[in-house]
């Protein structure tokens, strides 16, 4: 009982101090012009502190926002940038080269993603994308950089999806040597996050170290043209093609923002292969 009334006495000091300071700097600023300008410029000052740190806490958390935008800044000035180049190319190509192009412009979607989680020290690698069925991602979609192929989506959730990185041993693509030499599956080495092995290249075709390879446009998945690294040492495999390591263009380590690429006639793609398969098996 007697805590409680210590309390109590504690409370009722401190009220009335309190009101005691306010009355005092009430009459102080109404007592005198001069005390009343500088009260009020204390005031003043205490404010805009306040003011200023309010408004660094409003930027600090709107950081987030503005990186994003930032992103798909940057996504939509690198996809004109693209589209300029392949439009200038196109000019110096024949009529049927520049339908080609057209075909592939038409033929693909694409959508900027960050990168929330990217694994490298594993032969299984794979990737967490902040991209999900929510923004119209699915399975089977591409994941890639302009410095090449990352991986492609294996399942989505609402907000996220799963990718299969480059770096994976189950993982491959269609890759070919210049602009019009020979193609064959290229994978990664196993070992080293920028090598990969281009395999089943015919002997006949001849090629340097240093000549760029691309993807080939084989796959339904991704578009053709990505340039994806250079070619190194090559060796003969069972007397009948060559097997050349090819050093990787792109940074597994320093992922941040990827491009998803879509393939709007997939499904029609997969349909007509299905129904094949199905006519195959009847005969």
């Amino acid at each position: 009982m007697r805590k409680r009334g210590n309390i109590f006495l504690i409370i009722l000091n401190t009220a009335v101090f309190i009101s005691l300071e306010i009355a005092a700097l009430s009459m102080l600023r109404n007592s005198s012009t001069v005390q009343n300008f500088f009260l009020t410029k204390a005031l003043q000052g205490v404010t805009g502190k306040v003011w200023g740190c309010t408004e660094s806490i409003s930027r600090y958390f709107s950081l987030s926002k503005e990186n994003k935008k930032l992103t798909e800044d940057i996504f939509e000035l690198n996809r004109r940038i693209s589209l300029l180049e392949r439009q200038l190319e196109s000019a110096k190509l024949d009529s049927l080269s520049r339908k080609r192009l057209s075909m592939i412009s038409d033929k693909f979607g694409f959508m900027p993603a960050p990168v929330v989680k990217n694994s490298l020290n594993k032969q299984h690698n794979y990737l967490i994308l902040g991209k999900g069925s929510d923004d119209g991602v699915k399975p089977q979609t591409g994941v890639i950089t302009n410095n090449g192929v990352i991986g492609i989506v294996d399942a989505v959730s609402r907000h996220y999806s799963y990718a299969i990185s480059f770096l994976n041993a189950e993982f491959s693509v269609s890759a070919r040597i210049g602009n019009d030499g020979a193609a064959g599956p290229m994978c990664w080495d196993g070992r080293h996050n920028d090598s990969a092995v281009l395999k089943e290249i015919p002997l006949q075709y001849k090629f340097e170290p240093g000549d760029t390879v691309y993807t080939s446009g084989y796959s339904s998945i991704f578009p053709p043209d990505i340039p994806l690294g250079v070619t190194g040492e090559r060796k003969i495999v069972n007397g009948a093609t060559y097997e050349v390591s090819v050093e990787l263009f792109v940074d597994f380590s320093a992922l941040r923002y990827v491009t998803l690429v879509t393939n709007k006639e997939l499904a029609e793609i997969e349909s007509l292969e299905e129904g094949k398969k199905i006519i195959g098996g009847k005969k």
